[in-house]
């Protein structure tokens, strides 16, 4: 029963690893939605300058949103897991 236990949270421990470092890397490569200096000098942009890059975009912030979404569950099956071990071997 211990074997499984450990066998199970180290799976699911080094899923959670891989799912955190996936959306670090995706939110780094995400471009600000704010404005910055350019802001403040009034510059604007054009139609085709704004929408350039919006398909990679929205991917980019769709896989992030999934990878957040698969760290929760994870993590929530992880907690479920090591509070069904405690009990069952009385540790």
């Amino acid at each position: 029963m211990y074997e499984a236990y450990l066998i199970s949270s180290v799976v699911l421990y080094v899923c959670l690893f891989v799912a955190a470092v996936v959306s670090i890397i995706l939110v780094l490569f995400q471009q600000s939605n704010s404005d910055g200096i350019q802001g403040i000098t009034g510059s604007s942009e054009t139609f085709f300058g704004k929408n350039k890059g919006r398909s990679l975009e929205s991917r980019m912030k769709k896989w992030t949103w999934i990878c957040l979404a698969v760290i929760t569950v994870l993590a929530i099956v992880a907690y479920a897991i090591a509070l069904i071990a405690t009990s069952l071997l009385g540790s």
